[in-house]
């Protein structure tokens, strides 16, 4: 399926005062990672793909990571992320963050598709085929 990986610097506002990143922020990092894989899938940005598509957006419906290593400010980490199930009218991803080379943070996210309802909700709705054909890209 379709993957990416992206690098990203460490800044000193994600560190927490012990100096490590403050674990809500690799929740962040991940968020963007997403945001940009599906972007690079479908070949435009974000607020085109919600356009184009007529979708409220891709909330998150279940989360969680394993830690093994900590990053630091200044620290250049890659961040692999990968389509790894199609549902209906949902999508997973697995996230692994990578420093000097090793994993140090696994994660997963379960994202669904959504649109407006009438009464100005938000509701599933099922994935377009030629986003399916995207995402499921080797």
């Amino acid at each position: 399926m379709f993957s990416q990986t992206i690098s990203i610097t460490i800044q000193f506002g994600d560190c927490d005062p012990a100096g490590i990143v403050y674990y809500p922020n690799y929740f962040r990092f991940f968020d963007n990672a997403t945001a940009g894989l599906v972007s690079a899938a479908l070949g435009m940005g974000k607020r085109n793909w919600l356009e184009h598509y007529g979708i409220a957006g891709i909330p998150m419906v279940d989360t969680g990571a394993r830690f093994f290593k900590p990053s630091s400010f200044g620290d250049t980490v890659q961040i692999r992320s990968e389509i790894v199930e199609l549902g209906r009218s949902s999508f997973s991803v697995k996230h692994s963050l990578l420093r000097d080379g090793e994993v140090a943070i696994e994660a997963h996210e379960k994202r669904v598709w959504v649109a407006r309802d009438a009464e100005g909700g938000i509701r599933a709705t099922p994935l377009p085929d030629e986003v399916r054909r995207k995402l499921g890209a080797q």
